[in-house]
């Protein structure tokens, strides 16, 4: 059974609750680890019932059940990679820390250097990379001249450009017309570009 990181995620939490207290955590409880409302979870909830994968009894806070027994073999064997979080491709933005996992790792390869951002912004769509895209970076702290680079700036925020070193500074160059570059005396560079996935 194919499921979303996010239900992965809510199965592997009612499964180590389960194994810790001998019971099911409530959907307020999963709300909190989650980090989102009840509604939401119900959502995932009736989702993942639908699939299969748990049972439930109406009105009884802790009645989850799974009774999909594979779904912890089918997220060891299923090659994904990290979501980070968000990278600005415009005006730098912070770096935003992500727990979830994206199931592309067959096309790309799943090394322990290998993550995923998410695009913000657009100046970087002559080099067709979009806002709201999902992209493919492996970490490294060099690039060469010219790669496309995950570079955080001395502020703190992390951005999406093309690296360039030009008297003794660098530049960091949009891929947009309309765009001005980004110099900077020092930026450390957190990975390089290797693909990205469209959702749409």
């Amino acid at each position: 059974m194919n499921y979303t990181p996010k239900q992965l995620q809510i199965l592997r939490l009612i499964f180590d609750y389960q194994n810790q207290h001998g019971y099911s955590p409530t959907y307020a409880e999963l709300a909190k680890d989650l980090g989102v409302s009840t509604i939401t979870v119900f959502e995932h909830l009736e989702a993942l019932e639908r699939k299969g994968a748990i049972r439930r009894r109406r009105h009884e806070a802790r009645s989850v059940e799974i009774i999909e027994p594979n779904f912890l073999r089918d997220q060891a064997t299923k090659k994904a990679l990290p979501l980070r979080g968000t990278i600005a491709a415009g005006k730098p933005i912070e770096a935003i820390e992500s727990s979830e996992e994206v199931p592309i790792g067959e096309v790309f390869g799943c090394g322990g250097n290998m993550f995923v951002l998410k695009v913000r912004g657009d100046s970087m769509i002559e080099d067709h990379i979009m806002d709201g895209d999902l992209i493919v970076v492996e970490g490294r702290d060099q690039a060469q001249d010219g790669e496309i680079v995950v570079a955080l700036l001395d502020d703190g925020t992390a951005t999406l450009k093309r690296l360039f070193r030009e008297n003794g500074r660098f530049r960091l160059q949009p891929s947009n017309a309309t765009m001005q570059p980004i110099f900077a005396e020092r930026v450390r560079i957190q990975g390089v570009f290797k693909g990205l996935v469209r959702k749409n």
